[in-house]
């Protein structure tokens, strides 16, 4: 996800030095296109904000599945989205725990530069490079901004 320097103090700055800045979550579809966004503090980890960026999802339904890093790979998450939603999450493992998807699900995995094409899309956007915004809303408008202009360029 990347991470957008705040130049202003203001929310979601980082609880210290070293995790500075506002990060961009995004869930995209398999056209690169987005299909839910936020935009929250860079201090805590991902694992804890997918919740937020399902609520911030631009369509009524949610997809099967979900394609995630190594943070996102953990059996309360996968029982969670599960449960509530009933997405299937699919993560390769960390390095110091026992496999628990086989190698046909991870195969998905291979998929992920799409992810990386709409982060690489995003930051074609000079506004979302660097926020200046004091208040998070207003940057998170700046990001829909984005997002919508990604859709018309696509139709």
């Amino acid at each position: 996800m990347p991470r957008s320097r705040v130049r202003k103090r203001g929310p979601c700055r980082g609880a210290h030095a070293s995790r500075q800045g506002a990060k961009i979550l995004a869930i995209a579809a398999g056209n690169s296109l987005p299909l839910a966004v936020s935009v929250q503090s860079a201090s805590p980890n991902e694992r804890q904000l997918v919740e937020e960026v399902l609520s911030g999802c631009f369509l009524d339904e949610l997809p099967e599945k979900l394609i995630g890093d190594k943070p996102y790979d953990s059996d309360r998450l996968d029982q969670e989205l599960e449960q509530q939603y009933g997405i299937e999450l699919i993560a390769p493992n960390r390095a110091r725990r026992k496999k628990t998807q086989d190698g046909r699900k991870l195969r998905r995995y291979k998929r992920r530069w799409k992810v990386e094409r709409l982060f690489a899309w995003m930051l074609n956007f000079r506004r979302l490079v660097t926020r200046w915004e004091y208040h998070i809303e207003n940057f998170l408008g700046f990001v829909h901004l984005a997002c919508l202009q990604m859709f018309l360029r696509h139709l």
